[in-house]
């Protein structure tokens, strides 16, 4: 049966979760605050920019928020003029996936504009059938990205799956009442992914393809 599948991009698709947290380090530093650490870095992957700022620097005002988002993104959009690689397994498995006939959709914390760079580097301008940013819906956990996508392709929560690597992944299809596949390769790992029930919990994204196809 053809389902919607909705992939989260940093973490799950995309190994890049290093330069996430190199380009949060320099943003600190540009700034004049102490850095988090890689491990502190992970914990806020998937989630908007502003959000993922507010919850690493809590007591940072707006005004510096908006200085740590300026520098971040500056940092970001120069280190990505090379797009940071897929993780094993995922290209392929995508386009048997798409070739199966099952449609295909993005649910990322990236901004739009920074989704459309690396999906134009990439070649894959037309190749997802849908996405939603951040920075143009509810951030996760919110579920709002989930239900405009399962509005937008006219299908049930039932026959769509949701495939993220964080917690907000989780709690968002959860809230959504979405069937998830958990990857335990990237932000977060199995035993807090487990929490959130899913159907499985891949090591590597040819499980997650094998489950689909099974």
């Amino acid at each position: 049966m053809s389902r919607l599948l909705i992939f989260d991009w940093d973490g799950t698709l995309c190994d890049s979760l290093l330069r996430i947290a190199d380009c949060l380090r320099l943003a600190a530093l540009d700034v004049g605050i102490n850095p988090p650490g890689a491990e502190e870095s992970r914990e806020i992957v998937g989630l908007g920019l502003a959000e993922a700022l507010q919850t690493l620097f809590p007591k940072a005002d707006l005004p510096l928020i908006k200085k740590l988002s300026k520098s971040y993104s500056r940092h970001f959009v120069e280190k990505d003029q090379q797009p940071s690689p897929f993780f094993p397994h995922v290209e392929e498995s995508l386009q048997q996936l798409r070739l199966n006939g099952h449609r295909l959709a993005v649910a990322t914390g990236k901004s739009r504009r920074g989704l459309n760079r690396v999906f134009n580097a990439r070649g894959l301008s037309d190749f997802f059938h849908g996405s939603r940013c951040a920075d143009e819906t509810a951030s996760k956990p919110d579920p709002l990205m989930l239900q405009e996508l399962l509005t937008e392709f006219g299908v049930s929560a039932a026959d769509a799956l949701m495939v993220g690597d964080t917690e907000f992944d989780m709690e968002m299809a959860v809230r959504a009442g979405i069937p998830r596949i958990a990857v335990s390769y990237g932000a977060h790992s199995a035993d807090r992914l487990m929490k959130y029930e899913p159907v499985l919990c891949a090591a590597t994204f040819a499980e997650v393809k094998d489950y689909i196809l099974d």
